[in-house]
């Protein structure tokens, strides 16, 4: 949630921003703590929600370095503020409390084991994503509702609330592969790196990557059987959270509130943009890859209604698109998952309305619906001006075509009195430029000086051969004649203050 998103909800909904915010000062604290023992964790977990009915109560057990320390050691404010809530947003956040406390401390019991924590499967992994984002998905939607902010059926939304969660978890874990192998966490599913039994554990997939140069910090894939399958990993990986896009495209255009809009669709985006840069990236497997601040704040700035976040997702879907290799084996299944991504777009947004909108020509089925109107009116005022009835005047969409005709013609004029005025001025500045240099000197001026020397030294290499049909070459001998003219003009110049 950006800072103007914070502050326009806390101005519009002060008293459910207070529920916004306590729910997710909730939200994984204790589970994200990995200094405490799992025999302590597990059990604060379980019964987490129901420290909430206890005023006054802390803790004070977490590390010294653990980021979420202090809300824990002031924890009897957050239940406090949250007593202060309805009956309704403290019922919603209790609840998934309770379900994510214990989806947590299962898979903290499952971590514990000799093997680690391990995905087996798509499913698990979905399941796991599901604790830890898709409920807080459910719950933000119960608090949407409960604070009538929006209408009641978006509390209802579970299965797309699911999706929004999903679809930023999954971003941020293939994100953070790097540190989570760094710190011994294996999320990513053994049914996606582990399908041919080329690599044992998660972290191998990194041996399927090069530096491009030593020190470089850039990375590619290698050109060996662990690179081609940590490709197709990444690719796999990339398109299942893909996969969510359309859905949460569609829980998105249920909202009213431009605050709880924003709220959603400005982290939408941000996973957009990042899948797109992390698509065929090697530089994932080694380091966290972001997008550039510059793009975040371009991204916050247009993500403000349905229309447009949706071109933004299949502006990216495009892009990705156009990036997809044919050796992929994934390459199909990414065709379809774009495809449904074009397809909502167009159905929710169609493009020829926005091209009409524009008066571009570039959509097909605007431009023919155009000439149909217009070559039928045109045909009825020729049929009655035949049978000698009144001519019609000209329709309106005639006029705007005449008109816009007409402006055309003005711009190119426009255009052409501009360059007009622009080489006049520079012609008599360069008239006062001879003047002002003979006027003082008795020695050719450098502007002749260097023309007569790319002349003679282009001519020159133009006779020795220099030039050839190769572009590429041929503009570096250009750039050698330039450099050889200037050297020229330099030296005589220098020659000429000097004396």
């Amino acid at each position: 949630m950006g800072v103007v998103d914070m502050l326009q909800t806390a101005i519009l909904h002060p008293k459910e921003f207070r529920a916004l915010v306590t729910y997710k000062e909730l939200k994984g604290e204790l589970s994200h703590d990995m200094t405490l023992d799992p025999k302590v964790k597990i059990p604060l977990l379980v019964d987490f929600h129901k420290k909430l009915q206890e005023p006054g109560w802390t803790f004070t057990e977490s590390g010294p370095n653990e980021k979420d320390r202090q809300l824990l050691v002031e924890f009897d404010k957050v239940i406090a503020e949250y007593q202060l809530l309805n009956e309704g947003c403290r019922y919603v956040i209790a609840d998934i409390c309770a379900r994510m406390g214990a989806g947590m401390a299962s898979y903290i019991e499952l971590g514990d084991s000799p093997d680690g924590l391990t995905m087996g499967t798509f499913a698990d992994y979905d399941l796991y994503c599901h604790f830890v984002a898709g409920l807080v998905g459910e719950g933000l939607s119960g608090l949407f509702s409960e604070t009538h902010i929006e209408k009641p059926g978006i509390g209802l939304q579970l299965t797309l609330s699911n999706h929004m969660g999903l679809f930023l978890q999954k971003t941020n874990i293939i994100r953070d592969y790097a540190e989570d192998v760094s710190e011994g966490r294996s999320f990513w599913p053994k049914e996606c790196w582990g399908a041919n039994a080329i690599f044992k554990r998660q972290a191998e997939v990194q041996r399927g990557v090069i530096e491009t140069k030593p020190g470089s910090g850039q990375y590619t894939w290698a050109d060996t059987v662990e690179g081609k399958e940590a490709r197709r990993i990444l690719s796999g990986m990339l398109l299942d959270a893909v996969s969510h896009a359309t859905m949460s495209l569609e829980y998105m255009i249920l909202l009213r509130d431009q605050s709880v809009f924003n709220f959603c669709a400005t982290p939408q985006v941000m996973a957009i943009a990042t899948l797109a840069l992390m698509f065929d990236n090697a530089n994932v497997l080694k380091k966290n890859v972001k997008i550039r601040k510059s793009l975040a704040v371009r991204l916050i700035l247009f993500a403000v209604n349905p229309r447009d976040v949706a071109y933004i997702f299949r502006d990216y879907a495009r892009d990705i698109h156009r990036r997809l290799y044919v050796e992929d084996p994934n390459y199909v299944r990414w065709c379809v998952e774009l495809g449904r991504i074009e397809q909502w777009c167009e159905s929710k947004f169609p493009s020829y309305i926005m091209t009409a909108a524009r008066k571009n020509k570039g959509d097909v089925r605007a431009y023919m619906f155009e000439r149909w109107v217009l070559d039928n009116e045109r045909a009825i005022r020729e049929v009655r001006a035949s049978r000698g009835e009144k001519v019609l005047q000209p329709t309106a969409a005639e006029s705007l075509r005449e008109q816009r005709s007409e402006n055309k013609t003005m711009m190119l004029i426009t255009f052409l009195m501009i360059v007009s005025i622009t080489g006049f001025m520079a012609s008599i500045a360069l008239i006062c430029w001879f003047i002002v240099w003979y006027y003082i000197y008795d020695e050719t001026d450098p502007l002749s000086l260097l023309l007569y020397n790319i002349w003679t030294i282009g001519r020159q290499t133009w006779h020795d051969g220099g030039f050839s049909s190769n572009l590429v070459e041929n503009f570096w001998t250009a750039k050698k004649v330039l450099d050889r003219a200037g050297d020229v003009v330099t030296w005589r110049m220098e020659s000429l203050y000097s004396n």
